[in-house]
């Protein structure tokens, strides 16, 4: 009898089981068995893995030979196994000495011809195994430099079977023809998943720091909602934008990821992983180290918003927009139960899907921004008369958003509709985006100074009782605030997150503690009703 094992990584969602592949060669009847819950895509690796071993100039045994894929109880699903099938096939035919194979983690899909092919989930994957304590990984060529970001592991990079068989066995490794110039590389077609393009919304674009394409210098006029915005990304609270159709809505938003600071080396590989599982990397950059940005249709269904589909769970739209902005634009064209779907990621920060294939459970911190229109029309005001809309429409277009998720909401502004004088005036421009990308990155190290030696980095994260009992505002600032909370205008979630914003206020202005002006501007960011305080952050410093 002749036996060999290697591993591979098994994925339940974006956190990685090592899986051990067994090879066990018995005399009998030549036949090729695959155990240990596979998936149809895993079964199928058996004829994947026949032909590349053949093609790749080894001999197939002819012997009856099972592989196991241990533990036999967690589920495995996708082609990444076959790279360790097909190795621990050779170890066990004595192709390749076994003793080499033992602790070598091999993740790659193998094509009929013998090239490694990328999977998505590598990083994720790696993780995991680093996670166990394996030190050598073997991933395809293309993906070497995603499996390169986590320390301590021995990254080797094969671009074909023949490669990776001649490093194992310590011979001469065979050069592989390269490709036609100026064709792609069909190997990089395995880093994408189809239909997940630019045009779906699901994707880490507009989020380049001091984006020129995307300046907040283009903003005309719009203070409250420009001042709106620059709170938002100094604390990470939630905004809702309302106002008429062409007032600058989707601008005000597509504008905040470059606002926001760069993420850390943490938070990279959390939304890389995340990225890499969806198959949603760009291509040449393995690590994400800017804000995401997102942006569904309104047509959009729960499981598109928080994730979901037939089998194992993929990321949805609240995952995807992990570290980063989740812009739902039309909010009120959404289905009330997606809207409502968003609750338990907003306070908890990840979201659990249960399925029966299992139940998997994805982060989701994100800054959530909604814009939706006043009325059907989009003209209902309360300065004037030009709304069509019967006042029963304008109550149930209004009511699709519930009193549950807009709690949850710390910023609520109305955008007005520009004027004339505003579009043609030729003087001095609103800030631009690095000058107010560099206050926030201000604010961001004060509150995270503050912080230190807690579990939060955000003011928006810091639990409410937390906030009263250990950071405390100026003696008399909070009491307008409790007065509301008396008379119902505010509910007890609401005077806390009016509490949060008022110190992301005074972090933005240079405080060292929230004073009146900063929670009467907090609270007429949370309200709408007029403070009498200015709404330019630039005019409170």
């Amino acid at each position: 009898m002749a036996f060999a094992r290697t591993c591979s990584v098994a994925l339940v969602g974006v956190e990685g089981v090592v899986v051990e592949v067994q090879a066990d060669l018995e005399p009998g009847v030549a036949a090729f068995t695959l155990v240990g819950l596979p998936d149809k895509s895993l079964t199928e690796s058996r004829d994947r893995v026949r032909a590349a071993v053949v093609n790749s100039g080894a001999a197939w045994p002819q012997k009856k030979l099972t592989v196991g894929l241990s533990p036999a109880s967690v589920p495995k699903s996708g082609s990444g196994f076959d790279l360790a099938v097909a190795a621990a096939v050779l170890g066990a035919a004595e192709r390749i000495d076994p003793r080499v194979l033992a602790d070598i983690v091999m993740i790659g899909e193998l094509g009929l011809d013998g090239r490694v092919r990328p999977v998505r989930g590598v990083l994720p994957a790696v993780l995991a195994a680093a996670g166990a304590g394996y030190e050598q990984v073997v991933v395809p060529e293309c993906a070497a430099a995603e499996a390169s970001l986590v320390p301590g592991v021995s990254v080797l990079g094969v671009r074909s079977l023949r490669q990776l068989i001649a490093v194992l066995a310590d011979e001469p490794v065979p050069d592989e023809e390269p490709d036609e110039q100026g064709r792609p590389d069909p190997l990089l077609a395995g880093l994408r998943m189809p239909g997940t393009g630019a045009a779906t919304g699901m994707h880490s674009v507009g989020a380049a720091q001091h984006d020129h394409g995307h300046d907040l210098a283009d903003v005309v006029g719009q203070t409250s909602a420009r001042t709106a915005v620059e709170v938002a990304a100094a604390g990470g609270h939630h905004l809702f934008l309302e106002g008429p159709p062409g007032a600058g809505k989707t601008m005000l938003a597509e504008r905040l990821p470059a606002i926001l600071p760069r993420l850390g080396r943490q938070e990279s590989l959390e939304v890389t992983a995340v990225h890499s599982v969806a198959g949603l990397l760009p291509p040449g950059k393995p690590l994400i180290d800017v804000a995401p940005y997102c942006a569904p249709h309104h047509s959009a269904t729960m499981q598109a918003l928080v994730g979901g589909g037939p089998g194992i769970a993929r990321p949805g739209a609240v995952s995807l927009s992990h570290r980063g902005v989740l812009f739902l634009d039309e909010t009120p064209e959404f289905s009330s139960q997606a809207l409502d779907a968003l609750r338990q990621p907003l306070e908890a920060g990840h979201v659990v899907i249960a399925r029966s294939a299992g139940v998997v459970r994805f982060p989701a911190k994100f800054l959530m921004v909604l814009a939706a229109n006043p009325c059907p029309c989009g003209r209902f005001s309360q300065r004037d008369d030009l709304c069509e809309c019967p006042p029963s429409a304008v109550r149930r277009y209004q009511a699709r958003l519930s009193g549950p998720l807009l709690d949850r909401v710390d910023l609520r502004v109305e955008v007005d509709r520009v004027t004339r004088t505003q579009l043609t005036a030729s003087g001095a421009r609103g800030e631009s985006t690095a000058t107010v990308a560099d206050r926030v990155r201000a604010a961001r190290e004060r509150a995270s100074d503050r912080l230190a030696g807690t579990p939060w980095c955000t003011n928006s994260e810091v639990p409410g009782r937390e906030l009263r009992s250990r950071w405390y505002a100026v003696p008399g600032a909070m009491d307008e605030a409790e007065r509301n909370l008396e008379r119902g205008v505010l509910t007890a979630r609401g005077l806390d997150r009016v509490l949060r914003v008022a110190w992301t206020v005074a972090d933005l202005v240079g405080h060292d503690r929230p004073d009146a002006t900063d929670v009467a501007l907090a609270l007429q960011l949370r309200t709408g009703v007029p403070r009498g305080v200015p709404m330019a952050i630039g005019a409170l410093t």
